[in-house]
């Protein structure tokens, strides 16, 4: 299915020159003089092979069909990252190489939604946001406003996020997995 360049997002599957791709990162610049461009972080499915790519914001891109499903997360061995989709129980083993630097937010139970060609997941995606636990941070300084300037803090699958002068240890926070920064204080 043919889309424009400006709709491609980061886990879309990009068919080009015969060979699958997986987006990494997608951003659209608008540049004052000149023709709009979309810059692409790809990696090659069958390889690995990581290729960037400029686009005009109107190039039209081939989206290869796969098939996206919700699954939840179980757990991690040897043989990779396992999940399970929730209505038939069925598990699926997913290669390190496909969940990348998003493994640091898997937590037992997480719903997140794998795309799938040909029997064999090909990228993730996980929710927007999700909660952790702050482990480690400057202590709280009595008088500090919350407008003043963010500290950083460790969560406790390994994070690290600026957060408000008033977030302390053991305080649960809500985090962008995007771009790893600080949403809000948790209501749970």
């Amino acid at each position: 299915m043919k889309v424009i360049a400006s709709q491609v997002r980061k886990g879309n599957v990009i068919e080009q020159d015969g060979h699958l791709y997986v987006v990494l990162s997608a951003e659209n610049f608008h540049p004052g003089k000149g023709t709009p461009v979309t810059q692409v972080d790809m990696r090659r499915i069958s390889d690995g092979t990581k290729v960037s790519e400029r686009w005009r914001t109107t190039e039209q891109v081939e989206r290869a069909f796969v098939e996206e499903k919700s699954y939840d997360f179980l757990y991690a061995d040897g043989e990779g990252y396992h999940f399970m989709e929730p209505e038939t129980f069925e598990q699926v083993a997913v290669d390190e190489s496909v969940i990348g630097e998003d493994k640091v937010y898997l937590t037992d139970g997480l719903r997140v939604h794998l795309s799938i060609y040909n029997g064999i997941a090909i990228a993730i995606e996980l929710p927007q946001r999700i909660t952790l636990e702050i482990t480690e941070t400057e202590p709280v300084v009595k008088g500090q406003t919350a407008s003043s300037s963010y500290k950083p803090a460790m969560t406790d699958k390994g994070v690290r996020v600026m957060v408000p002068p008033h977030i302390g240890v053991g305080t649960r926070v809500v985090i962008n997995t995007a771009d790893a920064t600080y949403v809000e204080r948790a209501k749970d």
